[in-house]
């Protein structure tokens, strides 16, 4: 006699000669099906770049796992079925029959993808959990899960044969995936709906799919969601302190210049100063070259810029920076210096990856900020939420900080977004987006300007900033 099998026992056998049965009886994918999974693979490959370690958890025959192009890919599954014909398709990668809930694979991945099989599992915080043993602080975990709105349409187009049949499913909403993420030592970096046209259909799939499902109130619509998330606040475990670089960008400052050298906090095991400057109307370079022999002990480098804009001269200042985390600091000092430890800070205890200033929170001095610029400030702070799916209350403070291996990344990308911000600070929060890394916003008191200024033409920038709203709209947003 049978020993007597407990439910969760049941469960997965009934799942594996189910899943079985599925791999045996089809060899492609049609109708609702293989529209479907080719719109799913595309949105994969934009957020997982190709050439990374990737694991993937319920993996069916390979399909998506090896559209990811991975340095080395992992799949795991526990139809034996299945397991055979991913292995027989894809002989480059590495397939493992195993339960989600219980594999021992003692390796550390990029990304960690879990595409469609939350809705199936016995027991969803115990395999996410399982899943954190193979998370370094840097891997993101990719999730994307039915919308329990599509429950029924669902499993009348399975019954009438359009879909792969399925068996009774966890019909999660976003929140009880956060909530489950949290409980297994995870945090949801960003996330968005796809899908709400599953027909293959000329114009129409592309219309829905591609704008509509990013558009309320339509994206409620959506079949699926998709979730980006990241272990919780680990350290980078850092083992000596970092050397931290201040770039700072000078046009037509050199009243500041001697605050800047005897204001900027000394961070980390080494902080040096950065200066860039950029072709001033006064006396700034020669300022900038005499403070430094003033402040000889203060570590400092003096460029001087070839190329036009700020954007221009924060990334000759970052090529040239020794430091393991860069921080910018507007030479206008209407951010106080001292504030830059705060930014520090977050990078060395995890808790973000990319940060941010906010200029947004507490009470400005009089002169700090005209009010159309507030108002523009606050439109493009709603705008780029959007755009970039995480909370972006301030985006043009020019206080940000982020290690310097994930600018290096950032730089190596920018051919995606182009190369047309004067600012540098869109080129910085579009590639950090891009990356899906953590963006932290750091609040800060704005100060009135009191030596030169504004190098910003409201109506001239303001044009190109919307400009560039609607080019990162269609790289980043409507893919």
């Amino acid at each position: 006699m049978d020993a007597i099998k407990s439910p969760d026992q049941k469960y997965r056998l009934e799942r594996i000669k189910h899943w079985d049965h599925v791999a045996q009886k089809t060899d492609v994918r049609s109708g609702l099906s293989a529209y479907y999974h080719r719109r799913l693979t595309q949105i994969m490959r934009f957020v997982v770049p190709p050439g990374c370690r990737v694991l993937e958890l319920g993996c069916g025959e390979g399909d998506l796992l090896a559209a990811l192009s991975p340095s080395y890919g992992v799949g795991i599954d526990f139809s034996p079925q299945m397991i055979k014909k991913a292995k027989k398709r894809y002989p480059q990668l590495k397939f493992i029959e195993a339960d989600a809930h219980e594999f021992n694979l003692r390796e550390k991945f990029d990304f960690i993808i879990l595409s469609d099989l939350l809705n199936d599992l016995w027991d969803v915080q115990k395999a996410l959990e399982q899943v954190r043993q193979n998370a370094t602080s840097r891997t993101r975990i990719i999730i994307n899960s039915y919308s329990r709105l599509w429950e029924w349409p669902l499993t009348l187009v399975r019954k009438i044969g359009l879909a792969k049949p399925n068996l009774l499913q966890n019909w999660l909403t976003v929140e009880d995936i956060s909530g489950l993420l949290s409980l297994a030592g995870f945090e949801v970096i960003r996330n968005w709906e796809e899908i709400i046209w599953p027909i293959k259909t000329p114009v129409i799939d592309s219309l829905m799919n591609r704008f509509f499902a990013k558009i309320w109130p339509f994206r409620w619509f959506a079949l699926t969601h998709f979730i980006v998330a990241r272990p919780s606040c680990i350290n980078k475990n850092i083992k000596r302190l970092p050397k931290v670089s201040v770039i700072v960008p000078a046009r037509n400052e050199a009243g500041n210049i001697e605050k800047i050298f005897s204001s900027v906090p000394e961070m980390g095991s080494k902080t040096e100063l950065v200066f860039v400057e950029g072709d001033s109307s006064d006396n700034t370079y020669e300022v900038i070259r005499k403070t430094a022999k003033k402040y000889s002990k203060r570590q400092s480098v003096l460029l001087r810029q070839t190329g036009k804009g700020k954007g221009d001269a924060v990334r000759l200042g970052f090529k040239h920076a020794r430091g393991d985390i860069l921080i910018i600091l507007d030479a206008d000092l209407t951010v106080p210096p001292q504030d830059l430890i705060r930014f520090y800070e977050v990078l060395v205890s995890g808790k973000g990856e990319f940060v941010n200033g906010v200029r947004l929170v507490y009470p400005m001095e009089k002169q700090a900020m005209r009010f159309l610029n507030m108002l523009g400030n606050k439109f493009f702070s709603l705008a780029f939420s959007w755009l970039l799916g995480q909370p972006i209350k301030d985006t043009l403070c020019g206080t940000k900080a982020l290690w310097k291996e994930d600018y290096e990344r950032i730089a190596a990308n920018r051919s995606y977004f182009g190369d047309f911000d004067p600012f540098g600070d869109f080129d910085l929060l579009f590639g950090a987006a891009k990356l899906n890394l953590k963006i932290v916003e750091v609040p800060i008191r704005y100060r009135e300007r009191k030596y030169g200024t504004t190098n910003i033409s409201r109506w001239r920038h303001g044009w190109l900033l919307l400009k560039m709203v609607v080019f990162a709209s269609r790289r980043i947003k409507f893919i």
